[in-house]
């Protein structure tokens, strides 16, 4: 097989409910970026993202990132633009993520709070590969291991000597979590979905404490929130979509991040839901990736199954939470109709997992 280098990630037409006037912000951009250049501001925006919008800003030669909530019913405590703002001012010195530049609250602008960063230039991978995208199996495996050994180095960071330690609270992280996510899903619940009550108290049941090692955390760690190097198409340059990062037990993230692996083995249901190139030849199935973080960060994770169902549990409220706003004509995007199948879906695979699971 021979390898065919992907096509750098690109914005199109902003879509009808998204839009705004580029011109009301440009005033507000000069007054925070003093080498901006003169001239019209064109703006695009990116097709993925279910949740906060992300567009591209162009003046002159110069290509910027802007963030903004979307609209709609919101979960307490999501959407913040400014405190996102702020982990990447203070987290941009000591990993790969864009450099943030400026943060507006003032809502009048485009209807919400947004904030611009430098964009990264480079590939992002999305449910499939590109039409003519090739990964040799021993190209996708580099990939695949790329991919978790970035993930491992955020988790090893020192954040205390980075000067994050108040990025949050681990202490009583796992518990919080737990309750957390349930009480988003209660206030979402449609009727028509699985109910999830058996999953919640499973998760509550069986519990783990909390780790000994706590860590700065992602909590979206996926395919398409990292930057692949436009040269070789492996190197992740830069992490993107820190809304919810903060400090907390990194095996949840890890959690997190293997409820989006779908690998090539899985039943049709979860092929129907899955969201990123996982399944392709040479990729690491879940097992290959729990070993291989216990190898590289000396963590022993004798209870995978908790951390997986935790991670699909929380992904299937992510997505209770977008499908209700659909449900509500909050959002008219025809793609947020399918994520009733995906809360359905990711229901079923918990409960495949706990009659598995010893635990």
């Amino acid at each position: 097989m021979t390898d065919i280098a992907a096509p750098l990630d690109t914005a199109g037409t902003v879509r009808d409910e998204n839009a705004f006037d580029p011109a009301r912000i440009l005033p507000f951009l000069k007054s925070q970026i003093p080498d901006l250049a003169n001239g019209p501001l064109e703006l695009r925006q990116f097709p993925g993202g279910a949740s906060n919008l992300t567009y591209q800003l162009t003046v002159g030669s110069r290509q910027m990132i802007l963030r903004r909530p979307p609209s709609g019913t919101k979960a307490k405590g999501a959407h913040d633009m400014g405190r996102e703002f702020r982990v990447l001012a203070r987290l941009n010195p000591h990993f790969a993520c864009p450099k943030p530049l400026a943060y507006c609250e003032d809502s009048s602008l485009i209807g919400s709070d947004f904030y611009v960063m430098d964009k990264l230039t480079g590939v992002i991978l999305r449910r499939d590969l590109p039409a003519g995208v090739q990964y040799s199996p021993a190209r996708a495996r580099q990939l695949c291991l790329n991919l978790i050994d970035t993930q491992i180095a955020l988790h090893e960071l020192d954040y205390q000597a980075a000067g994050l330690a108040d990025m949050g609270k681990p202490a009583g992280y796992v518990a919080r979590q737990v309750s957390g996510w349930s009480e988003r899903l209660a206030r979402v619940v449609t009727d028509d979905i699985p109910s999830y009550d058996a999953i919640i108290r499973w998760l509550h049941d069986h519990m783990p404490a909390d780790s000994a090692r706590p860590a700065i955390i992602h909590n979206d760690y996926r395919y398409d929130n990292v930057v692949l190097s436009p040269d070789d198409g492996l190197t992740v340059i830069g992490v993107l979509d820190w809304e919810m990062a903060t400090l907390g037990d990194p095996l949840l993230d890890l959690g997190s991040s293997l409820a989006y692996w779908v690998e090539a083995g899985d039943p049709p249901e979860m092929q129907a839901i899955r969201m990123q190139p996982s399944n392709i030849p040479g990729m690491l199935s879940r097992a290959e990736i729990i070993r291989h973080y216990e190898e590289k960060t000396g963590r022993a994770i004798p209870n995978a199954d908790w951390y997986y169902v935790f991670g699909l549990f929380r992904l299937g409220v992510i997505a209770q939470q977008i499908y209700y706003r659909y449900k509500l004509g909050q959002t008219t995007n025809p793609k947020f109709k399918a994520f009733g199948l995906f809360v359905t879906v990711l229901a079923q695979v918990c409960e495949r997992v706990m009659a598995r699971s010893p635990l």
